[in-house]
């Protein structure tokens, strides 16, 4: 018959065997939400929702000083109200350059095109993610489903060497809400309506690299 001290060792050994399986349970992470307006701020879904004045205002301002020529060489990629169906952005490298159309405030250009930089689109976690790789302004975050002809991007702006961006919604200064839209066979764009910087809205062009 086991004595005193061997049921105590018995029963503690039980115990922790116990607390050993506990730990070793999987834990299974919480689902993240995947309808944009649970996350996106009040600033940026107002944001979202006045696209089109954004992109009206901006456009007269490009158009009057003297820009007509450049925007209508890009066909349907400066022009509100063009989507195709099919927005999903397929997962790989792209090349991508900004438009910024109408300045903020006096003494700004009201129509700058940049040269093209890298941009990569990936499948994480069961989101699409997105994020331009190279430039001093680097745009990442995850994009959403919206609309049968749009879907929505939510992320933060990286500058210049940093390595890490910021969480969405950790800096409103860094937040940026834009609207993914395919324009052409393979050709998308994104547009962020009154970012926080320079212009009225920001047009990204990707084009898959080849």
């Amino acid at each position: 018959m086991p004595q005193p001290k061997a049921l105590l060792a018995i029963a503690a050994l039980s115990l922790l065997a116990g607390c050993g399986s506990k730990r070793l349970e999987p834990k299974h992470p919480r689902p993240q939400p995947n309808d944009w307006r649970q996350i996106a701020s009040a600033a940026d879904r107002d944001r979202v929702a006045r696209w089109r004045q954004a992109w009206i205002t901006g456009l007269d301002k490009a158009t009057g000083a003297g820009n007509a020529a450049q925007i209508a060489a890009q066909g349907p990629l400066l022009k509100p109200d063009l989507p195709l169906d099919d927005p999903v952005l397929p997962p790989g490298d792209y090349r991508c350059r900004t438009f910024k159309l109408g300045a903020q405030s006096d003494g700004l250009l009201n129509y700058v095109a940049y040269p093209f930089f890298t941009c990569r689109v990936s499948a994480e976690e069961g989101r699409i993610h997105f994020a331009k790789i190279d430039g001093s302004q680097r745009p990442v975050g995850d994009i959403f489903p919206d609309e049968a002809r749009r879907m929505i991007f939510l992320g933060s702006m990286m500058l210049g060497d940093e390595t890490r961006p910021r969480p969405y919604g950790r800096d409103a200064e860094r937040d940026m809400a834009g609207i993914v839209e395919r324009v052409g066979p393979y050709r998308w764009r994104i547009a962020f309506p009154y970012p926080r910087w320079e212009s009225m809205i920001d047009i990204l062009e990707l084009v898959p690299k080849e």
